[in-house]
């Protein structure tokens, strides 16, 4: 493989370095001294927010895989890969449309991508997913959120867990069960619905860390359309699949783990509480960090390199995923080893944080990166995925 931009890629890396040296605002940049508790963890918000994302809008790069006719640029997937890598190295806040419009843009139909993409596009929709169900995590195909046919409608009965960001959205896209006769990976339909539809609930769920983005959602008689449904009913499993390489590809976030690390190399050789110098095992566990950073970098090439020839990953989306959120735990380890017992310590209102570095980042980080091996598919159902879809092994 050639790692080296090709002339066409050079000029367009030009081409986006250019664009945020007019358009990005420095203020946007993450602040490694404000404490990742706080919503968006950066120095600035509102109006620069704003005036971010209509440049993005305008240039397509909202979602640059699309076709312009529904707001995207018709980027190559190359084109998209230094795009991800260019955001990350300026420190530049992910602004995307969710997973579930490339989903529609794989498995709609043309009126719902009229009228679900280009509003995605614009930030008038925010969405949360509805897969995960308190008996059915892992194991997601044995759900049992109930559908029933009525008509038009489907009317749903059933619960939901681990809703990241359903307090804050107003549309849910769910796997619920609309066959229960079927095999437990039949049987399943992928549908959307508003979340002011009567009958939602949500109550949220405080994780350790102290954050508040998840929730429990409840669905008592909800009514959705029929026409709501993405892709065949009952073989919604197949479209939820889709959604999952999508979400798992972890293109660009290499890059993030670099610069994460050389924020932290620069803490520690600048800070008396830091470990660096004072004994070797410290620094050989740091370099051991880059070169994981450098084998992330290899995971993300390999999936992107797939998406150029036209394929969706699939267990190569599973070792992606799986290497980068078993690394962000090793390097949430490390910075807390590094900063000796300072690494353990959180800033909060009632303390003015002088002892607890980068606003306690590290430990925030370490609390956070617990769950990173479970959200999206555990690294348990990533190996399962590896050693039968890549490997050709049996079922166990």
């Amino acid at each position: 493989m050639d790692f080296a931009d090709s002339p066409e890629q050079a000029a367009f890396r030009q081409e986006v370095v250019e664009f945020f040296d007019k358009n990005f605002p420095e203020e946007l940049v993450a602040d490694p001294n404000i404490d990742p508790r706080t919503e968006g963890r950066r120095r600035g918000g509102g109006e620069a927010m704003k005036k971010w994302r209509a440049a993005l809008v305008e240039k397509g790069w909202i979602a640059p895989a699309w076709p312009k006719e529904y707001g995207g640029a018709n980027l190559s997937p190359m084109e998209q890969f230094i795009l991800n890598e260019e955001t990350a190295r300026r420190g530049a806040p992910t602004v995307r449309v969710p997973d579930v419009g490339s989903t529609i843009m794989v498995h709609g139909s043309e009126e719902q991508k009229k009228e679900f993409l280009p509003p995605m596009v614009r930030g008038e929709t925010v969405w949360c997913q509805g897969y995960s169900e308190p008996g059915s995590g892992s194991d997601l195909a044995s759900l049992q959120t109930r559908a029933v046919r009525d008509g038009d409608d489907f009317v749903i009965n059933g619960q939901k867990i681990w809703t990241s960001g359903a307090h804050l959205a107003n549309w849910i896209f769910a796997l619920v069960r609309t066959d229960p006769e079927a095999p437990k990976h039949r049987g399943i339909t992928y549908l959307l619905a508003p979340m002011d539809t009567p009958g939602i609930s949500i109550r949220p769920l405080v994780q350790m860390n102290d954050a508040r983005g998840f929730n429990e959602t409840f669905f008592e008689d909800v009514r959705v359309p029929v026409k709501n449904a993405v892709g065949e009913i009952n073989r919604g499993w197949y479209v939820g699949a889709t959604h999952l390489d999508f979400e798992r590809s972890s293109i660009g976030q290499s890059v993030g783990h670099t610069r994460t690390l050389g924020e932290l190399t620069d803490f520690v050789k600048s800070t008396p509480q830091s470990r660096l110098g004072q004994v070797d095992a410290p620094r050989l566990e740091l370099a051991d960090r880059y070169v994981e950073a450098q084998v992330a970098t290899l995971f993300s090439q390999r999936v992107i390199s797939m998406q150029a020839r036209g394929l969706i990953p699939n267990y190569e989306a599973s070792m992606a995923k799986a290497y980068s959120t078993e690394f962000s735990q090793r390097i949430a380890r490390t910075a807390t080893r590094l900063l000796g017992l300072y690494g353990g310590v959180r800033g909060d209102e009632a303390h003015d944080g002088k002892n607890a570095p980068m606003g306690g980042r590290w430990a925030t980080m370490y609390l956070s990166t617990v769950s990173a091996t479970i959200a999206g598919g555990t690294s348990e159902i990533q190996r399962n995925v590896i050693a039968t879809r890549g490997l050709g092994l049996p079922r166990g």
